[in-house]
């Protein structure tokens, strides 16, 4: 039974150490595949939503996902739609949480 208690104390002390470690460590939390971008067929390139207004656009645009621009081998239009799309520096914890959908990134009301 006292075999027993301290493997219970070590399994939470390791856990905690866990935890608050995954809060120290930083990652990069990058956009999903769904999120929501403009493809500029002209150009052959794609749009940040934010950035639409200031880019100048043709006719040829379609609405799609990042990952059909990148199926397509689209790179951004412009350094806007660059800096949208830039990895979010989050910690390990917040990153996972956002990975998991527990937590909007701000591509996601795109």
């Amino acid at each position: 039974s006292l075999m027993r208690k301290k493997v219970g104390i070590g399994l939470s002390l390791l856990f905690i150490i866990l935890v608050i470690t995954s809060f120290i460590i930083p990652r990069n939390t990058l956009p999903s595949p769904e999120t929501r971008i403009i493809l500029e067929h002209n150009y052959e390139t794609y749009i940040a939503p934010v950035c639409f207004e200031q880019s100048n656009p043709t006719n040829f645009i379609e609405g799609a996902t990042l990952e059909k621009a990148q199926e397509l081998n689209y790179p951004p239009h412009d350094p806007c739609t660059e800096d949208a799309l830039k990895a979010e520096k989050d910690s390990l914890f917040i990153s996972l949480l956002k990975d998991m959908n527990l937590i909007d990134k701000k591509w996601d009301n795109w």
